[in-house]
């Protein structure tokens, strides 16, 4: 559903008023008054590409093992993407971390209940490595199909998806055609009740360019467990994914001038 934003000023053109205004000023009569609107109109699309991250993390006693360990298995993720078919273009590394684990001795209750601090400093028990990829995905109705896949490959952190419209340009001037339609209305309404007979249009300001608006998607965030030696990890389920609609935004700021 579309929503606007409508806010109006009309200000009685004086002759300093008129003034501010020199390309109006031979055009306009000074009993006519301006009215100043703001518009924000939206055009409501399905979603056509989506985003996500997906990565592996892994463990190891030196940085050295858990490099190695990351490295096999993101490959298989990257081997999987390839394979399922997404552009290089569309694969973009936005992570990649290495980081020791610590132990951290706990402090010491004493004899009089209080406690005290370790005298053995924290100390490095292993490593944890990240890789993260950023996914464009092209063909929306296949995010569940590929996150399975990815996880089956070997991915233990998948986050998204984040909706979204390719081509803004035709959006937006949808949009633009919406907003300008609520400001010539709004600008009739006010002349009528006004009594004034009509609303010319003098001038129209776009805001800061237009941008989509994430409506409420779902946030699928997939961790990798561990079940122990021996132990089959469970089936992953499909993954459902509902795609909804995307909002283009775009703000105009409309002059008219009422007329008798």
């Amino acid at each position: 559903m579309r929503t606007v934003a409508l806010a109006a000023a009309i200000a009685l053109v004086g002759s300093g008023a008129a003034a501010q205004s020199p390309h109006a000023v031979s055009s306009i009569a000074v009993d006519n008054p301006l009215l100043n609107i703001t518009a924000e109109g939206k055009s409501d699309r399905p979603p056509d590409i989506a985003t996500f991250t997906a990565g592996v993390v892994a463990q190891g006693k030196t940085a050295g093992d858990a490099m190695r360990a990351n490295s096999a298995r993101m490959n298989e993720v990257v081997g999987a993407l390839r394979g399922a078919g997404i552009a290089e273009r569309d694969i973009r590394t936005s992570r990649l971390s290495l980081q020791p684990q610590y132990h951290r001795p706990m402090p010491v209750r004493s004899a009089d209940g209080s406690f005290i601090a370790p005298v053995e400093p924290p100390s490095i028990i292993g490593y944890e490595a990240r890789n993260t990829v950023m996914v464009r995905l092209r063909n929306i109705d296949r995010m569940g199909q590929m996150i399975d896949a990815l996880v089956s490959a070997g991915a233990n952190e998948v986050n998204g998806p984040n909706f979204a419209v390719e081509d803004l340009d035709e959006a937006a001037d949808e949009a633009r055609a919406d907003a300008l339609r609520r400001a010539r209305a709004r600008a009739d309404l006010y002349a009528r009740e006004a009594g004034f007979s009509s609303a010319r249009l003098l001038t129209i300001s776009e805001g800061s360019g237009y941008y989509p608006i994430q409506g409420d998607s779902q946030v699928i965030t997939v961790t990798g467990q561990s079940r122990g030696a021996g132990i089959p990890p469970l089936p992953v389920p499909p993954a459902p994914v509902q795609g909804g609609q995307v909002s283009v935004s775009v703000t105009l700021s409309v002059q008219f001038a009422l007329e008798r």
